[in-house]
């Protein structure tokens, strides 16, 4: 089955009724936990981004204090999950202000990490790469949240 494209799904939902609407919504949120968790997102939390942002801080933590610390290859394997995890939830949310808090979050509980992620070279990459993409995403942004960025930026 090839999957319709999003200007044909979207003439087909203006056609259904609300009813209909959340069968369907229901009927797809059976699937994936993904898309669960979109729906959650949407109808829940995006109308308070700031609560959403502190939720997924706290998932964050969470994540951080259980990696097992005994070698690095746990390490390596345990952050580039929560990365994964981070992104995810960047995904969900379509505001860049929330994707850059939340990257400069994640790269703030890895150089606080310890054992100190400057020892290991993949941990290094992966945090240096983070940074460069934070860079990116700042200059997207309003030239106010540029500057705090920024200067939160050059506090790491």
């Amino acid at each position: 089955m090839k999957a319709a494209t999003v200007r044909e799904l979207k003439k087909e939902l203006s056609h259904k009724s609300n009813d209909d609407l959340i069968a369907i919504c229901l009927r797809l949120s059976r699937f994936k936990k993904e898309n669960k968790e979109l729906l959650t997102y949407l109808l829940l939390e995006s109308d308070y981004e700031e609560g959403y942002i502190e939720s997924v801080k706290a998932e964050i933590d969470e994540q951080f204090s259980q990696i097992n610390t005994a070698s690095h290859f746990y390490i390596k394997k345990s952050v580039r999950k929560i990365l994964r995890l981070v992104k995810k939830y960047n995904r969900y949310s379509d505001s860049k202000e929330t994707e850059v808090e939340l990257l400069l979050y994640f790269c703030k509980k890895m150089k606080s990490f310890t054992p100190s992620i400057s020892k290991n070279k993949v941990l290094q990459n992966i945090y240096d790469r983070e940074l460069i993409s934070i860079q990116k995403k700042i200059k997207a942004l309003h030239e106010d949240l540029q500057y705090d960025y920024e200067m939160e930026l050059e506090g790491m």
